[in-house]
């Protein structure tokens, strides 16, 4: 197959990271198909791609819903192209203090950063391993490594991915696909930083926040790795962020 005739499935394709990964395999040549609960949020990034020569196609879909996401995946391999790359990116970051957090809440937030992770990462999976090759790339977050205050679902839903990410790397890996899990460590060039954390984005023009084109770039990267040489885990942090 061309590169034309594969899929990179970008799930949870917002107007940074998202968007800005599916921006960078379509410029490569692979068909961008992404996604949002709301397909009307879509159109500006599918319009983009296209203006920039690239082929996209733009999906609602609610990953926490298993019919869903068995749904999705049969229609863009049947009617679209094989997936060659899934990047898991649903955030779901919601701080609370744990006195004040609620089970609806809790699990809501699970849904979203792990359990749609395993309902994607597994529908993909089955058809990568029967073709023996493809990339699936969770993306993780300062939450995955540690439990910090007020992050207590977060904390517990981005370790869970992690998990899953690793376990997944065990079992299929030898099986020929790269599962990559990247955490993201610092704040991302984005309207919500600007608007919610002023102090944090005013460090952009220090490169002191993360610039989404270049977070694409590193994903990039990890699918065109050799197989001898496979990253699992990758950080991503600015130059000035402590860890």
């Amino acid at each position: 197959m061309t590169l034309s005739e594969r899929v990179a499935l970008v799930i949870g394709a917002g107007d940074a990271t998202g968007g800005a990964i599916a921006r960078r395999f379509a410029r490569e040549g692979f068909i961008a198909c992404v996604t949002r609960r709301t397909a009307e949020k879509l159109a500006p990034l599918v319009e983009q791609i296209k203006a920039e020569g690239g082929m996209a196609y733009g999906f609602a879909s609610d990953a926490r819903k298993e019919d869903d996401v068995v749904a999705l995946i049969e229609e863009i391999e049947s009617t679209i192209a094989p997936i060659e790359v899934l990047v898991f990116n649903i955030g779901a970051n919601a701080p609370s203090s744990i006195l004040d957090e609620t089970a609806r809440r809790y699990f809501k937030i699970w849904e979203m950063a792990c359990l749609s992770g395993f309902l994607n990462g597994r529908e993909v999976a089955k058809r990568m391993v029967k073709r023996g090759h493809g990339t699936i790339i969770f993306t993780g977050a300062t939450a995955s490594m540690r439990g910090g205050t007020n992050f207590a679902a977060f904390s517990g839903a981005k370790m869970a991915l992690r998990a899953l990410a690793q376990s997944m790397a065990r079992e299929l890996g030898p099986r020929g696909l790269h599962i990559a899990h990247v955490v993201i460590d610092g704040a991302i060039d984005t309207e919500f930083i600007s608007t919610n954390f002023p102090e944090a984005y005013a460090k952009k023009a220090q490169d002191g926040i993360l610039n989404p084109d270049h977070i694409a770039d590193q994903y990039w990267m990890l699918h065109m790795q050799p197989r001898d040489a496979w990253t699992h885990e990758l950080d991503l942090r600015p130059w000035m962020e402590k860890f």
